[in-house]
C-alpha cells in the first residue's frame, strides 16, 4: 500500500512525522496532494492534550493543494485542479446544514453533542499537516484557487481568515461603527481586516506585542492600545469620550479578554466571541448592565463549505485584503516537529507557519 509522510498525535506532548498509508477514495470523497499547510493555535491545544483527539491521527486542518483523485459520484472538478477546503467541511444535507448553520454539522446529533460542529480534519479524521488529504463531501467543500493567486495568498482561507471575518459579520458591523479586537494574533488581526471591510471607520486593536501591534495597523486598525501599558477598558472609553464601542471581537478566549470586551460596550452594543474558552465564563453583574443594557452576545464557529471558501478567495483576488504578511516563517514537513516547537512557544514574532511537503 502507497505511503505517505504525515504529522501524527501520539500523545499529549507528542507529535511526530511518521508514514501512513495513502487514503482511499470514496465515491463522494477527493484526494488532495497538499502543497501548503499551516500549524493553527488549535493544534498546540491538541499538542499539549488540552483538545483531546484520538491517538494516531493526523493533525492539520487547513489545506491547499492539487486534486490528485476524484471520488466517482463528484463533478464539478477535475483531477490536477488547485483548490482549497475550509477547516470546517460541512455535508451539505444534514439538520444543521439545512437550517442554514453549515458549522455546525455534526452538533447536538443524536449521537451526542460536538461542540466544534463540522471541524473534522485533524479533528475526527485525518487532516493536512500531510502529503495527502482526504476531502469528504468534496462537492460541499472544495473551492477551486482563481489563477494568478499563490498558496501563501489563499492560506488564510480555510480557517484563520473565515474565522476572523466571521467575527465582524456576526457583530452586524455598520459603515461608521467603531470596533475593539481584543488579541491581536492571527484570528484577531483578520477581524480587524474584516472589520474595516465591513465599514467601521474607527478600529481598536488590544495586544502587547509589539509585531502584532504594528501588524493590526497594516491591516486596518486606527488605533492600537497596549494592555500592559494601560488599562484596556479606560483607554477605549476614553478614546471613544465615554461613549463606548458600537461591538467589541473577543478573539482569545480568557475570561479577563471577555470580561473587557463586554466593558467597553455601548449601550445595546454586541460582543461578537471567536474565542475557544477552557473554563466556565462568568458575566459580572455590573458589567452585562443587570441584563438591562440592550447588549447581544453572539459566537461563531469558523464557516466552511464551497460557498464560503469562494467569497473568501475573491476578496483576496479583488486585492481588499492582503493577508500573506501573517506568513512569518517557513517549513518543509519534514521539519514539522521544529516548526510545532518554535510555534508552541511563540518564539521570533511568529504569526502563521507555511509548511510545504
Amino acid at each position: 500500500m502507497p505511503k505517505m509522510k504525515a504529522a501524527i498525535f501520539v500523545e499529549p506532548g507528542r507529535i511526530v512525522l511518521a508514514d501512513k498509508p495513502i487514503p482511499d477514495v470514496g465515491p463522494l470523497d477527493a484526494l488532495i496532494r497538499v502543497t501548503t499547510t499551516t500549524i493553527c493555535g488549535t493544534d498546540v491545544h491538541i499538542l499539549k492534550g488540552e483538545y483531546p483527539v484520538a491517538k494516531g491521527l493526523t493533525i492539520g486542518h487547513e489545506p491547499v493543494g492539487i486534486i490528485e483523485k476524484l471520488g466517482s459520484a463528484v463533478s464539478g472538478f477535475v483531477e490536477g485542479q488547485r483548490v482549497i477546503a475550509g477547516a470546517i467541511t460541512p455535508s451539505g444535507h444534514s439538520f444543521a446544514c439545512l437550517c442554514g448553520c453549515h458549522s455546525q454539522d455534526g452538533a447536538g446529533s443524536k449521537h451526542g453533542f460536538r461542540a466544534m460542529g463540522g471541524w473534522r480534519f485533524g479533528n475526527t479524521i485525518d487532516g493536512t499537516q500531510a502529503e495527502y488529504v482526504l476531502v469528504p463531501d468534496a462537492m460541499t467543500n472544495l473551492g477551486a484557487v482563481p489563477d494568478g493567486l499563490t498558496d501563501e495568498q489563499v492560506l488564510m482561507c480555510p480557517d484563520i481568515m473565515s474565522t476572523g471575518f466571521s467575527g465582524a459579520e456576526s457583530a452586524g458591523i455598520r459603515i461608521g461603527d467603531t470596533v475593539a479586537v481584543f488579541a491581536l494574533g492571527p484570528i484577531g488581526l483578520c477581524a480587524v481586516a474584516g472589520a474595516k471591510l465591513s465599514g467601521a471607520t474607527t478600529i481598536i486593536g488590544v495586544d502587547t506585542v509589539p509585531e502584532r501591534l504594528a501588524m493590526a495597523k497594516r491591516m486596518g486598525a486606527d488605533l492600537v492600545v497596549d494592555f500592559k501599558t494601560q488599562n484596556p477598558v479606560e483607554a477605549i472609553m476614553a478614546l471613544t469620550d465615554g461613549r463606548g464601542v458600537d461591538a467589541a471581537i473577543e478573539a482569545l478566549g480568557t475570561q479577563a479578554t471577555f470580561e473587557s470586551a463586554l466593558r467597553v460596550l455601548r449601550p445595546g452594543g454586541t460582543l461578537s466571541s471567536l474565542g475557544v474558552y477552557s473554563t466556565d465564563l462568568r458575566i459580572p453583574l455590573d458589567a452585562f448592565s443587570a441584563g438591562l443594557g440592550d447588549n447581544k452576545i453572539v459566537t461563531t464557529l469558523c464557516p466552511g463549505g464551497k460557498e464560503r471558501m469562494r467569497r473568501l478567495m475573491s476578496v483576496v483576488e479583488s486585492g481588499r485584503v492582503d493577508l500573506r504578511g501573517l506568513v512569518t516563517h517557513r517549513f518543509k514537513l519534514d521539519d514539522i516537529e521544529a516548526a510545532y516547537e518554535l510555534f508552541s512557544h511563540q518564539r521570533d514574532g511568529v504569526l502563521k507557519i507555511a509548511i510545504t511537503p
